[in-house]
């Protein structure tokens, strides 16, 4: 993949270096964004890996509430806790053992940390670069200042 090319920002417009200031900020948002809804999904899966883990601990044939929606349960009986319905997205499940779906998660979560880790790191550079825009700006604004005034 070729590098992006360097601007020489000394030769921007003021106009030009508000273009790219707003463009680089729109970009920086959207990447916390992003880091913001990888952090939601770990989270998620994390919790779903804790449920399975309490879930292997009960004896078959207990009692216990079933979630229907996050606000909604109802009564069920445990009748196998070695088999269980993974989500794997766009309204698929897949019926794994109890280790494959702990495994499943974790391996999901790996992925997200990766992800998150790069997106990260992404995001601090556009960061950098966009504050960078925001103190070649406001110096431009200042050059013009004085020698329009005069």
């Amino acid at each position: 993949m070729a590098s992006p090319a360097r601007i020489d920002v000394d030769k921007l417009s003021v106009e030009q270096l508000k273009a790219l200031k707003e463009q680089t900020d729109l970009e920086v948002n959207l990447l916390q964004d992003s880091l913001s809804k990888i952090r939601t999904a770990a989270t998620r899966l994390e919790n779903a890996t804790a449920a399975l883990h309490e879930l292997s601990l009960r004896p078959q044939g207990k009692k216990l509430l079933v979630p229907l929606t996050a606000s909604l349960y109802v009564p069920g009986t445990l009748d196998d806790a070695e088999k269980v319905l993974v989500d794997v997205g766009t309204g698929y499940y897949i019926e794994k053992t109890m280790t494959q779906g702990k495994e499943y998660c974790e391996r999901k979560v790996n992925l997200l940390k990766s992800n998150f880790d790069e997106l990260l790191e992404m995001a601090t550079k556009k960061k950098s670069i966009a504050d960078e825009m925001g103190m070649f700006l406001q110096a431009k604004l200042r050059q013009a200042s004085p020698s329009s005034s005069s």
